[in-house]
């Protein structure tokens, strides 16, 4: 075993651990913790197979980007674990059996199309004095512009729609919540928000009630 399948294996036993964890950590920010680990691992397992766009890709986007709001959102929000475990083992059968379904399926399509032996085939982009030299990020940029440009024309529509409706249902008029105007704010006056009341220095303090004098006789 050579020096780079060792790597495979400790990257991916590494990426099952983490993703294992990422279910069964009992503290979300935690879990948050393990998903970020296992992109990294998985991100070193693309390096291996000579993709360094995407595992650069996946390093920027998801783990700067995705998992840094992930957690900014679980560590803000009061989230009830003990609520969320309360129909775990409820609805532990089906999760389980789809589980099951899915990695038999990504086994099946895994076994008959990926070897570790093999070196990923790519195109010649540049032969310069004999000696090929290849560009994974230029062959992907030609693939993803030619071969695949209406599909990647359908996911960037999506993507515009779902920012779209992500920022109408922030902006829309809500009962249980202030709105404030910040034209409003910026014209607000300090005789607006603050009144001075002239007060006296001192106040007369009252007198007090004079004791009856059937009350002294019986003290």
């Amino acid at each position: 075993m050579d020096i780079r399948t060792g790597f495979f294996y400790l990257f991916s036993a590494l990426l099952l651990f983490a993703a294992f964890r990422v279910i069964t950590a009992r503290n979300p920010v935690y879990a948050a913790l393990y998903l970020v680990l296992a992109f990294f691992q998985a991100a070193a397992v693309w390096i291996l197979l000579k993709a360094e766009f995407l595992a650069i890709s996946l390093v920027l986007v998801y783990v700067g980007a995705v998992m840094v709001l992930f957690l900014f959102v679980v560590m803000m929000l009061d989230i009830n674990v003990d609520a969320l475990r309360a129909g775990f083992w409820k609805h532990f059968p089906l999760a389980a059996t789809v589980g099951v379904l899915i990695a038999l399926e990504m086994a099946a399509v895994l076994m008959g199309g990926f070897r570790l032996g093999e070196e990923p085939r790519s195109v010649p982009s540049v032969v310069a004095q004999g000696t090929a030299q290849y560009s994974n990020t230029k062959e992907l940029g030609k693939l993803l512009y030619t071969q695949y440009l209406y599909p990647l024309e359908i996911a960037a529509v999506l993507l515009l729609v779902a920012i779209i409706a992500a920022i109408a249902l922030t902006l829309r008029q809500r009962k249980d919540t202030k709105h404030t105007n910040s034209s409003d704010q910026v014209r607000i006056r300090a005789s607006d928000r603050l009144q001075i009341i002239k007060q006296a220095p001192t106040m007369v303090a009252p007198q007090a009630d004079p004791v009856p004098a059937a009350a002294e006789g019986k003290a």
